[in-house]
């Protein structure tokens, strides 16, 4: 088995931290650094992680100056509980795009943005 890490670039490792876990259910724990944490599912499973801007010598995580955060990136969720995402969501923020059915995959999606501006897609499994 091989598993990918995808790695964001976050102003506030805390407050992004707390995020994920309120739009993906997941129980409220803190980061293991101020700079650095890991969104795991209940089994253990790395979901995302978040990285503080600048915090090492990451070329490409040097500074949210030199890009848009997101852009080319598309941070796709699919979720077992899609129905109780919804208002998770809901309360963190404006949904980008309401709730509807691909007829490509027909599932239910919505998308919204993140603190720091990424394009979050949740999609019902």
């Amino acid at each position: 088995m091989k598993r990918i890490w995808t790695i964001i670039g976050v102003a506030d490792v805390a407050r992004s931290f707390k995020w994920y876990q309120s739009l993906l259910g997941i129980p409220e724990s803190a980061p293991a650094h101020d700079h650095w944490g890991q969104i795991l599912d209940a089994d253990g499973t790395v979901l995302l992680c978040l990285h503080e801007w600048g915090a090492h010598d990451h070329p490409s995580l040097a500074s949210a100056d030199r890009a848009q955060p997101g852009n080319g990136l598309l941070l796709f969720f699919r979720v077992d509980d899609f129905a109780m995402a919804l208002p998770r969501a809901q309360a963190l923020g404006r949904l980008e795009e309401e709730p509807h059915l691909n007829p490509s995959t027909g599932t239910m999606e919505f998308s919204l943005r993140d603190p720091d501006g990424y394009y979050v897609h949740i999609s019902a499994l």
